[in-house]
């Protein structure tokens, strides 16, 4: 396994998570790819999602590193204890998103790689587009 996700990797999971929106004919969607360190390798936008996918995607997987969790669990930690993430999302930059579609990818050493963060329908659905785009580049979801 790669210590890092390469382009060429975050444009295989970009188009393999637009494949599975289509083959499930989900709403448009918007897919970001980020390093270890939340900063973006890749991003694109299906024609109709609307302006603010950006700053959502990123927020799902720049949050999921952010926190060492997937933006899922970071859901259920909301609901738990909503004024701890409330006060959490004005730390990272790009802030956190509490909803399925964030999911950190892990290398060979069990360490984080990177994130990828799509959104654009139901949270359950971008977080089985994002599996897909991880799985089809043949990477690891943590």
């Amino acid at each position: 396994m790669t210590s890092r996700i390469t382009l060429a990797q975050a444009n295989k999971i970009i188009e393999a998570a637009f494949a599975k929106g289509a083959e499930l004919k989900l709403k448009p969607l918007s897919v970001v790819v980020v390093d270890a360190g939340g900063h973006v390798q890749a991003f694109q936008r299906q024609d109709g999602a609307s302006s603010m996918r950006m700053g959502i995607a990123l927020g799902k997987a720049a949050g999921a590193l952010a926190l060492g969790v997937n933006s899922r669990k970071i859901g259920e930690m909301a609901a738990e204890r909503p004024a701890f993430v409330t006060a959490l999302s004005g730390i990272p930059s790009h802030g956190l998103v509490p909803a399925a579609g964030g999911v950190i990818v892990k290398g060979g050493d069990g360490y984080p790689t990177g994130a990828v963060g799509v959104t654009g329908d139901t949270s359950d659905n971008d977080e089985i587009c994002t599996l897909a785009g991880i799985a089809a580049a043949g990477l690891t979801a943590a």
